[in-house]
């Protein structure tokens, strides 16, 4: 799926001369994001049929701002906000199940210590097509659990920095740096045995 939240959206269908511009039909403006905004959902929430409801709900709210979206070149980040914003608050919800395990040793000194180098899996999987890469990550997110996946994907995906995340999930700077470093950890052997299964495979 391709991020298109920076495309310009058409506001003149092209060949036509009228002098002004047409008004967008609002199922063309879906279908130029909706694959940006089912990609950012399915990430967040590390679910499709979550993604499709997430996707579905964001695109309810873009109909009721349509008339200030569809003229607006900023149209996609608004899109991505929102999306990112409700899949965090459908994973919120659940977030009773696991926080009083994830934050068990959250005090402990060794937990939030060093960051473990990033560069790893893009060495890993350097020797692999952009469209094998993303799908061997994608799919190994989606197996952590939702208290590593979320602060991953919002600090290597949406960039947000630490203090954003732990604002946005509600948790300590330091939970966050935990998690973080949990999920890298986790996500690392789930990368090299996708990686070796798709080279055994090639």
């Amino acid at each position: 799926m391709v991020l298109n939240e920076h495309t310009p959206v058409q506001t003149q269908p092209t060949g036509t001369d009228t002098g002004a511009a047409a008004p967008l039909d609002f199922t063309t403006f879906m279908r130029s994001y909706q694959d940006m905004v089912f990609t950012t959902a399915a990430r967040v929430s590390g679910s499709d049929s979550q993604a499709q409801d997430i996707a579905q709900e964001v695109f309810v709210r873009a109909f009721e701002h349509f008339a200030d979206l569809s003229g607006s070149a900023t149209a996609g980040g608004w899109l991505k906000t929102v999306a990112t914003n409700l899949a965090i608050n459908h994973v919120n919800r659940y977030r009773k199940r696991w926080r009083m395990f994830s934050e068990m040793h959250a005090a402990d000194g060794d937990e939030s210590a060093a960051e473990i180098e990033w560069e790893a899996p893009d060495r890993l999987l350097s020797d692999l097509s952009a469209e094998q890469r993303g799908a061997i990550v994608e799919a190994a997110l989606r197996r952590l659990p939702d208290q590593q996946r979320l602060p991953l994907v919002l600090y290597h995906f949406e960039e947000l920095s630490y203090q954003e995340i732990a604002a946005k999930l509600g948790v300590s700077l330091t939970k966050v740096k935990t998690d973080i470093r949990r999920g890298r950890a986790a996500l690392l052997p789930a990368l090299q045995a996708a990686h070796a299964r798709e080279t055994l495979e090639s």
